[in-house]
């Protein structure tokens, strides 16, 4: 028969349960047996069950009420049950009372900081959009904006910047903002000092990083104001459409004589709106276009303009994209105007067919044109042949420049030969040619019965001592040439020596630019001995890149200490090699100079 356990437990308010295990007959501590039994004061569970098997026969639980001293115990437990009971009540009224006070308080602490943290978060984010504007306003310097702790200083500083610019409008005539960088909103200020102005005649607003929009602050002030004669906006980018409002602007504006929309990012639309104000406008003498992106279409528009415009003076068109086609729609344009005297196309690629048609275009025409730059053209002696046929006819040419072609020897020789017929042109620029010494040879025999050229330029031809020669045995007697300009040709010492010899009786160059021509210290010595002769013609002298060292600065300097007379006031070696020596014989002969003469020689190494 299996075994039994009981246990027992006693339901007291503050019951001490103990666990002992026993069995019927079976030890006390042991988990063979067949029952476990369970005592607690008061209490007495029984749990019989299976021994191996764990399996649950029957639960018995049995409430035993003990002797007198239990039902004292059980009394007394009651009692401290109910004051405990009575005692946590009146602990629970103050309780109640503090949490009807504390509570509303606290609700308040919550929803005050949770107003705060929104009002904070709508302050940042207004304080972000406002410094975000601070950032997009205008400043003085490159950068400036990137800090910004300093909008605030920066824009004070820009204020006052302003203010003292607007004065200078009203005070000064003439006023030069170059690279001020105030922008469009600067302008908008600067703007109202220009309306009803009656002191500044010109202003250089270029490169202050003026777009299409910051033109419009002219509206209303340049139909107002009668005095201003010169507008510089170049160097900013205001495009087609910042023309396009300027144009409409200056349409009717009778005071505005010059204007310059250099590197500007004009376009054809651009060249168009400025054809329509030609048309219209009576005022304006001088319109400069140079390094735009000009195009044939814009040409064709400015050629159209000059059909009906009477006025207009000069022209630059120098940097653009004309070419053949653009110098020919051009030139019909010319042929029925007769108020233009300057025309710049230098850059536009218009070779020796835009030459020809240009060339035509300017021989029917009855003005007078006084300068013609067409340098940097790609012409080739085909097309010198049609510019040298203009300067034979022309009665009023005083400038021609066919800087950097390619003309040769051929096309010297056929500019040389217009030369005999003509006696307005007073400088003539053949720089970059490809000239030899047989082609500066007939260009020197030109000079021998010529007496108007004033400039020469042949730099940057390799015409060697030869053509020195040729040059020094005219100009030694003949001519009239004041500036000649023979950097970078390749002379050597050889063609320094004919030149030194030239200065010997020439009475008529005072600048002599010999740059570049590996002269040493033997040309510098040749020139050296020169500069010994009483020469009150010459006043500058350009000895720069020459490989000149201390020797020759050494001839050059007792040469001025030697000729009390000597009329040089600026003498340029820079780029050569010379040491501190040779820079202080120089010195010295400048102070001496100074000492016994009293006239300043500016010397440059």
């Amino acid at each position: 028969m299996a075994s039994t356990s009981t246990s027992t437990i006693s339901f007291c308010s503050h019951p001490k349960i103990f666990l002992r295990l026993h069995s019927l007959g079976s030890p006390r501590v042991g988990f063979g047996a067949s029952g476990l039994n369970y005592h607690a004061n008061g209490a007495f569970l029984s749990v019989t069950h299976r021994t191996r098997g764990f399996r649950l026969r029957n639960l018995v639980l049995k409430a035993t009420l003990r002797s007198d001293s239990g039902s004292r115990r059980a009394a007394t437990s009651r009692r401290v049950y109910r004051d405990s009971q009575t005692q946590s009540s009146s602990l629970v009224a103050p309780v109640k009372q503090l949490a009807s006070t504390v509570l509303p308080a606290g609700v308040l602490v919550v929803f005050t900081f949770v107003l705060w943290k929104l009002v904070e978060r709508l302050m940042v984010q207004k304080s972000d959009k406002s410094s975000s504007s601070v950032k997009n306003k205008w400043s003085f310097g490159a950068g400036i904006n990137l800090f910004p702790d300093l909008a605030a200083k920066v824009d004070r500083e820009a204020k006052l910047k302003l203010n003292d610019f607007a004065k200078e409008l009203r005070t000064f005539r003439s006023v030069d903002m170059t690279a001020r960088n105030f922008g469009d909103e600067g302008l908008f200020f600067l703007a109202e000092s220009l309306g009803y102005n009656q002191t500044v005649e010109e202003v250089n607003f270029s490169a202050n990083g003026i777009t299409a929009e910051g033109i419009k602050a002219f509206d209303g002030v340049l139909q107002s104001n009668i005095i201003l004669k010169t507008l510089d906006l170049s160097g900013n980018p205001i495009g087609d459409d910042g023309v396009k409002t300027l144009c409409d602007l200056l349409v009717n504006n009778s005071s505005i004589e010059t204007l310059r929309l250099n590197s500007t990012d004009v376009g054809d639309e651009g060249a168009k709106a400025v054809s329509e104000m030609l048309k219209n406008n009576s005022s304006l003498r001088i319109i400069e276009l140079n390094n735009n992106m000009i195009d044939y279409s814009g040409f064709t528009s400015l050629g159209g303009a000059l059909l009906e415009n009477n006025t207009i003076r000069n022209i630059h068109l120098t940097g653009n994209y004309g070419g053949a086609l653009g110098a020919n729609a051009l030139a019909k344009g010319l042929e029925g105007n007769k108020s233009l005297r300057e025309l710049h196309l230098n850059g536009n690629s218009i070779g020796d067919e835009g030459v020809r048609t240009l060339i035509s275009g300017l021989s029917s025409r009855k003005g007078k044109l006084a300068l013609l730059d067409i340098g940097n053209n790609s012409i080739t002696a085909k097309g010198a042949f049609h510019v040298a046929e203009f300067v034979k006819r022309t009665k009023s040419l005083v400038l021609l420049n066919l800087y950097m072609n390619d003309i040769g020897d051929e096309g010297a020789e056929k500019i040389a030969d217009s030369l005999k017929q003509n006696r307005t042109i007073k400088t003539l620029d053949l720089g970059g040619n490809n000239i030899h010494g047989e082609g500066i040879s007939k260009v020197a025999q030109a000079l021998k019965d010529n007496d108007t050229i004033t400039t020469l330029e042949i730099s940057y031809n390799p015409i060697g001592p030869e053509g020195a020669e040729a040059l020094s045995e005219v100009l030694k007697f003949h001519g009239n040439v004041k500036n000649l300009k023979l950097g970078w040709c390749k002379i050597g010492p050889k063609g320094a020596e004919f030149i030194a010899e030239t200065l010997k009786y020439n009475t008529t160059i005072s600048v002599l630019d010999l740059r570049g021509n590996g002269l040493r210290d033997e040309g510098a010595t040749c020139l050296a001995r020169s500069l010994k002769v009483v020469n009150e013609a010459l006043t500058s002298l350009d000895l720069g890149f020459n490989e000149i060292r201390d020797p020759g600065a050494f001839a050059i300097a007792q040469a001025l200490k030697a000729n009390g007379d000597i009329a040089v006031t600026s003498l340029n070696l820079a780029n050569n090699f010379l040491t501190k020596f040779g820079q202080s014989a120089l010195t010295d002969a400048r102070d001496h100079v100074h000492e016994m003469c009293e006239r300043e020689v500016c010397i440059s190494y």
